[in-house]
């Protein structure tokens, strides 16, 4: 019967190591530590649980650092002449199609296009277009795995409506038919539309105020 903690504990560390997010790769090898820390003991191995309460009280430590970090979140313009935006968009494109799939805008025909920086870093990029006078169009809102907490979503979305405002839109609207896409909408507090679409894509909106 102990062997099967022990093997609990090896899928769950193994688990761990296939995130791609760092907060939920020390949630889950935590939980992998301190199981096999129970085993370790269980078995009458000081040495394993020894280490294993090593390893938690290392994934603690930086699980504290993460949730007490002051991240800085800024909105880059996309110059008209780039040529980083399509390098991101190309390197990224696997991933990014696996939530949008049919995705494709040049940046000549964005009419607002900005990179996402956290703490200085390109970690994602917002694409909009103008679908009536006061309602912008989000065609890409995309922030790459490792930075994938929710935290650049909510700065854009929460944090920075009167950058919106400013610009003349008071309501965000987007198209998706992705289940993982479409609950990253309602947490960031899009409202879903009763009306489905030709494309079979559910209508979300956000009023800005």
């Amino acid at each position: 019967m102990l062997e099967y903690v022990g093997y609990l504990a090896s899928v769950v560390v193994l688990i761990s190591l296939l995130m791609s997010s760092i907060k939920k790769l020390r949630w889950i090898n935590l939980f992998g530590s301190i199981t096999f820390a129970i085993y370790g003991f269980l078995i009458g191995s000081v040495p394993v649980g020894v280490l294993n309460i090593g390893t938690s009280l290392i994934n603690i430590y930086y699980l504290f650092k993460i949730f007490n970090a002051k991240d800085f979140f800024t909105l880059l313009p996309v110059s008209k002449t780039t040529q980083y935006y399509d390098y991101f968009l190309n390197y990224y494109s696997k991933d990014i199609m696996k939530f949008i799939p049919d995705f494709n805008v040049k940046i000549e025909e964005a009419d607002v296009a900005y990179y996402l920086l956290r703490n200085a870093i390109p970690v994602g990029m917002f694409v909009g277009s103008k679908h009536s006078e006061d309602t912008l169009l989000v065609k890409l809102d995309y922030v790459i795995p490792p930075y994938r907490d929710f935290k650049m979503g909510k700065y854009v979305y929460t944090s920075q409506r009167e950058f919106f405002t400013s610009k003349g839109f008071n309501k965000l609207l987007c198209f998706s038919d992705n289940i993982n896409h479409e609950k990253y909408l309602l947490k960031m507090g899009f409202k879903k539309s009763d009306d489905s679409t030709t494309s079979n894509q559910s209508e979300f909106s956000l009023l800005l105020k």
